[in-house]
């Protein structure tokens, strides 16, 4: 257990998807992840979320899993709450998983639908959450329905079965379908009482405007680069402020389009013949680009994931000049905690390498 109690869980607010950086030759880089913590923390915001998709959960090992999180409850020292990632498609692996968080003081786990097995929704419900849930009690969980990379989804039905039977338990869910009916209709079975968390950047505001939704804040991928900017957002919006919230979401907008980037290239067959192909790069590997390039991390992430191709990279360097432009307070606060130069650094091609 933390020295520190574990801050009650807020679903409300900006907590940063946290990035695992890894050495070069694909270690854990702790000092990196810890200056990262730090960093967020200091800019603002309400939690962190170690162990998530951006933070290439399904290559971690559970001891690593357990270092990070562990690292941020302590970093955390209280002061904010700490999410902890901690599902899985193996039901006796998440319960695991969610108990070592529990021990060690997590304020709530963070449960992703089991990816690639794909069981309905009534069984996610069943044989899953109600199973976690059964086991490890005192810890909320929080889960997180992502079908573009689960290949399956507990419907608005279980959800609403599972918060209605223990709102205290499940007192969350992160949304990234990028469907606002579903979410409506999440709001429509569960009510009031069920914090409907935005999973998808660019889709923060709308699901905060909508008033079938009225989510009440986001994890956040971009949240590692600009977390002070991303919670002033999301204040202004809570406190009804909808022109200053608009303002800030435009100004780092940039930035929340391309958590993905899809770029042209050529494939050469040993024939010889040309092929135009699209390649799509997915979360973390944009986030983590632009990390490297702007001196917070090592750009590394664990193999099948790769560098881009250059034209890839070129898209995240012209979103990172674009806001530097319009917006330079967005970016500023990492100059001054990595001590770099964001226009030297956006400019310098050494920066920024590419798979050609």
């Amino acid at each position: 257990m933390s020295d520190f109690e574990p801050k009650p869980f807020e679903p409300k607010g900006v907590w940063p998807a946290l990035a695992t950086p890894f050495t070069d030759d694909g270690r854990l880089d702790m000092a990196a992840y810890e200056k990262l913590l730090a960093f967020v923390i200091d800019q603002g915001v309400t939690g962190v979320v170690p162990c998530g998709t951006t933070g290439e959960s399904p290559t971690l090992k559970w001891k690593e899993h357990e270092d990070l999180v562990g690292a941020a409850i302590r970093v955390a020292k209280g002061e904010v709450g700490v999410l902890a990632g901690t599902g899985s498609n193996n039901t006796q692996e998440a319960i695991e998983g969610t108990d070592d968080a529990r021990k060690a003081g997590a304020s709530a786990a963070l449960l992703v639908d089991c990816y690639y097995n794909g069981p309905s929704s009534l069984e996610l419900r069943r044989d899953y959450y109600e199973r976690v849930l059964k086991a490890v009690p005192d810890i909320p969980i929080v889960p997180y329905v992502i079908p573009g990379r689960s290949g399956c989804a507990l419907g608005a039905e279980d959800l609403a079965m599972l918060h209605l039977s223990d709102p205290e338990r499940v007192p969350a869910v992160k949304q990234a379908t990028g469907d606002l009916d579903r979410m409506r209709y999440d709001r429509t079975l569960s009510g009031d009482g069920l914090a409907i968390m935005s999973g998808d950047d660019d889709l923060t505001l709308p699901m905060m405007n909508d008033p079938g939704i009225r989510a009440s804040g986001v994890i956040s991928v971009m949240a590692n680069l600009v977390p002070k900017a991303l919670s002033e957002m999301v204040a202004a919006r809570a406190a009804g402020e909808v022109g200053r919230a608009g303002e800030i979401g435009n100004k780092v907008g940039p930035l929340l389009k391309i958590v993905g980037v899809k770029s042209r290239s050529v494939r050469k067959l040993p024939n010889g013949k040309e092929l135009q192909v699209e390649d799509k790069f997915r979360n973390p590997i944009p986030l983590k680009t632009m990390m490297a390039g702007l001196g917070m991390m090592g750009g590394y992430c664990r193999r099948p994931l790769g560098p881009m191709t250059s034209a890839a990279v070129e898209v995240c360097r012209d979103a990172l000049r674009a806001v530097w432009e319009q917006a330079p307070e967005t970016l500023e606060p990492i100059q001054s905690a990595y001590d770099v130069s964001i226009p030297e650094r956006i400019e310098d091609d050494h920066f920024w390498p590419s798979a050609g």
